[in-house]
């Protein structure tokens, strides 16, 4: 399994899709109300503009998964200090990164990677 995977490419491919018409702001502005309420109150500013209303409303999610994190295991966490404090009680989780806009619904899972204390260093 690869420690980080980018998905840049799939998000590229699905803008360019956006702005050729093979989809709809529909298709891809459906962020669900959990999802917009984590970007509203864990989630880190990107000082980026949204690639679809360009406002600069985009916002840095992160949510955890792995089978020892107990009560923390499919959350979002609040910030890079949670991370790493999970990242040092933990020996694997995966954390998904997504990207949400607060104002049109964007999102999409910009990277996913491995921490844990089998990947530090």
């Amino acid at each position: 399994m690869p420690s980080e995977i980018d998905y840049a490419l799939a998000r590229r491919a699905t803008l360019r899709d956006l702005r050729r018409g093979a989809l709809t702001r529909l298709d891809v502005c459906d962020a669900h109300p959990e999802l917009l309420r984590a970007a509203r109150h864990l989630g880190d500013e990107t000082g980026r503009e949204c690639p679809v209303c360009g406002t600069e409303e985009l916002r840095r999610v992160c949510y955890v998964y792995g089978d020892k994190l107990k009560t923390a295991n499919g959350r979002a966490v609040a910030g890079d200090e949670e991370l790493a404090r999970l990242g040092d009680r933990h020996d694997e989780f995966r954390c998904y990164v997504v990207e949400v806009c607060l104002d049109c619904s964007w999102n999409y899972l910009i990277r996913s990677f491995l921490l844990g204390r089998r990947h530090a260093g």
